[in-house]
């Protein structure tokens, strides 16, 4: 059995940790039923296990979760929570727009950006940015080395000493909340997204 190590980003923690809290006061959740207080380690675990196995798929050294592999906890919380019936056949969806809000709610709490507009100018210039819980670390690295005013904001977010996982995961998180807070637009297909410019 091979053992990597395992990082897991400050921001993912609380993601997970935010969205436990939301589903614990959505009107769309059957309250009656309450939401296991399992929620948050169930997901936990599945977001670490959704990086490991891209790790061990693309021989990458160290398992770093990323925004992307939150797609795995949509299961993890079926699981653990009850739609309320009007809701019903939108699991997936309702499960998705908590994980959104958990993000929004971060990012808009801990994130400073005095890079935004410069970001924003970037994009317009022809700049589109892929993500996915298959891309390698590489893809992640090229962006950044062609996006210079990426960099530092993704930087803050990883941390000084952050290796190269660990500011791809920053960098997807970067991504989202830019998107989240209005200044990117974002193309979904499954479990790959393509961010650009909103004009």
């Amino acid at each position: 059995m091979t053992h990597l190590p395992v990082v897991v980003p400050w921001f993912i923690e609380r993601i997970i940790v935010e969205a436990s809290h939301l589903a614990r006061r959505s009107p769309m959740l059957n309250q009656r039923s309450g939401v296991s207080v399992r929620l948050t380690i169930a997901n936990h675990e599945s977001v670490v296990a959704n990086a490991l196995r891209r790790a061990l798929r693309l021989h990458e050294g160290t398992v770093v979760p990323r925004l992307t592999d939150l797609s795995a906890a949509l299961a993890s919380t079926q699981g653990k929570i009850e739609i309320e019936a009007m809701e019903e056949g939108r699991e997936a969806e309702v499960i998705a727009q908590l994980f959104a809000a958990a993000t929004l709610l971060v990012f808009r709490d801990m994130v400073t950006l005095p890079e935004a507009s410069e970001i924003v100018e970037a994009f317009e210039g022809e700049v589109v940015a892929h993500t996915g819980d298959d891309l390698p670390i590489a893809s992640y690295l090229e962006l950044l080395a062609s996006v210079p005013v990426l960099e530092p904001p993704t930087r803050r977010l990883a941390g000084e000493s952050a290796g190269d996982a660990e500011m791809a995961s920053a960098l997807e998180f970067l991504l989202e909340g830019m998107h989240l807070t209005k200044r990117l637009n974002k193309d979904a297909s499954g479990a790959r997204a393509l961010y650009r410019s909103r004009g």
